[in-house]
């Protein structure tokens, strides 16, 4: 196979958005016929399956799905070219992509990222979330510009790429009123037998916790853990359990989430690192970013 069929590409991506060849059809004006030649012709050339039937649904393959998250990218910024084509006003403004590992507080991300939008220079900034090491991945073939992580970019990958400290601090428990109501005792000694809410194991902050946990000699009741922070922030505010949150951020998650503070422990510190392939950041966007976090959030 010497080139990619962009033409087959879409009709593929087309149907796996839309679930069916006859609504892919609907969308792109032909036949479903036509289509499902096209598609054949595209998994022949490919000489992989991409679908298999369930029922009267089709279901991509694992090789399908890995296409199709391709094709997303692709079509995505074939998109992004057409509107700068549209819009002659937007060819002076500067894109600026953003990771955000899982582990990060939403919160604390957003304020961070805030002070790049008031550049005098237009910037339109692009957010991706996922893990750091796929965060990573895109950063070595600059996909990205900066990672914010919650720990160094781990020294044995061999991606070329920086770590720049944006700040730390302590944690705050805390839960909503009617949670805290049942609670016995002071603070960290109302943790023992509650119900607590637990980040996953990929967030740096987890031993830490653990292990704080044991030198209290304290036993909550572990009744969740979670990858995604404001996941768990969502279960909190249920009144599933208590959590855990940086110090600096504790009034946003208070009002946020509906919850009050019950204690600081400021020896158990969550770090938050801005990770790029500068050395020296030179980047208008990233100097506003560690300026702010510096001067106005990690304080």
């Amino acid at each position: 196979m010497s080139t990619l069929n962009f033409k087959h590409l879409r009709y593929f991506w087309m149907v796996a958005k839309t679930g069916s060849i006859a609504r892919a059809a609907e969308q792109l004006h032909l036949t479903p016929q036509s289509i499902s030649g096209q598609l054949s012709e595209f998994a022949d050339t490919l000489g992989v399956e991409l679908f298999r039937r369930s029922g009267r649904q089709l279901e991509l393959t694992d090789t399908g799905r890995r296409i199709l998250s391709h094709a997303e990218s692709i079509f995505s910024t074939g998109d992004e070219l057409l509107e700068i084509v549209r819009d002659q006003s937007r060819t002076t403004t500067t894109t600026f992509r953003v990771g955000c590992a899982d582990s990060v507080s939403k919160l604390i991300a957003c304020r961070l990222v805030a002070p790049a939008l008031g550049l005098a220079e237009p910037l339109r900034i692009i957010c991706r979330e996922g893990r750091l090491a796929s965060l990573l991945a895109d950063l070595a073939v600059h996909r990205l510009d900066l990672i914010m992580a919650d720990r160094p970019m781990p020294a044995h990958l061999s991606v070329r790429g920086f770590n720049h400290l944006l700040g730390e601090s302590g944690m705050t428990l805390f839960g909503t009123p009617a949670l805290a109501a049942t609670l016995t005792g002071g603070f960290p000694q109302c943790l023992d037998g509650a119900p607590l809410l637990l980040p996953g194991e990929d967030f740096a902050i987890y031993g830490r916790l653990l292990q704080w946990l044991g030198d209290n000699n304290l036993h909550p009741r572990i009744v969740g853990e979670f990858d995604d922070s404001a996941m768990m922030k969502a279960f909190g505010q249920s009144g599933a359990g208590l959590f855990f949150a940086p110090t600096v951020i504790a009034p946003q998650v208070c009002e946020q989430y509906a919850v009050v503070a019950l204690g600081r422990v400021d020896s158990l510190v969550e770090q938050v690192y801005a990770i790029t392939t500068e050395r020296r950041l030179s980047h208008p966007a990233t100097i506003a970013i560690s300026q702010s976090a510096r001067r106005e959030l990690f304080v």
